[in-house]
């Protein structure tokens, strides 16, 4: 599980072909790596992704090719945000994710509130329609493993305000009108949908 509270920003150096998927190298330099080890879970741009190897701060994952199909931005040069799993004693800062992405979203508008370019900025996102009905006004969403709440909902059409500080320690402030970017809709949503259709089974 984790938070939605970006710790690093790292950058893909390399990516292998696999049988079925790719093998990806990460520069994570700016992370904590010390108490990473083979095994363990990393929100890598918000997909949950096991470490393989481990090497000076290098990281190691193999990707499958249905997570490569339902995701984006993992090629080599990309920057990614990155997350530790969540531990039992941790702060819940942002919302509870799991890390499997739901779906692809693409940047529809990206703009200074207030054409303050030192300030917050709107972030308006257009998502499948399989994936709107999740999305409400003042709920979660995360997008690009980054936690955020919902200011708006139209159609299938969401926006977010993103701080100065999500800017800056995010990959967020890349962003453009047509870019790519990995939704999850929040756990709570997902599940109660789940019990309304088997209900109506």
């Amino acid at each position: 599980m984790f938070t939605g509270i970006v710790q690093s920003v790292g950058r893909i150096i390399r990516r292998d072909a696999a049988a079925d998927g790719a093998r990806i190298r990460i520069d994570a330099a700016s992370l904590d790596c010390a108490d990473i080890t083979t095994g363990d879970s990393i929100a890598v741009a918000g997909c949950c992704l096991t470490v393989v190897d481990n090497v000076s701060s290098i990281l190691a994952f193999d990707v499958s090719g249905e997570t490569l199909r339902c995701t984006t931005g993992f090629h080599v040069g990309a920057l990614v945000n990155l997350e530790k799993s969540l531990r039992f004693a941790d702060r819940l800062g942002g919302h509870l994710m799991s890390g499997h992405v739901d779906g692809v979203g693409v940047v529809a508008a990206f703009a200074a509130v207030g054409g303050d370019a030192h300030g917050s900025w709107s972030l308006s996102i257009d998502v499948p329609a399989a994936l709107a009905r999740f999305v409400a006004a003042k709920g979660s969403v995360a997008v690009d493993g980054v936690s955020l709440t919902s200011n708006a909902v139209a159609g299938t059409q969401f926006t977010v305000n993103l701080i100065p500080h999500t800017l800056a320690a995010t990959t967020l402030s890349q962003l453009a009108v047509g870019a790519r970017v990995n939704v999850e809709v929040d756990l709570i949503a997902r599940y109660v949908e789940r019990l309304r259709a088997y209900k109506e089974e």
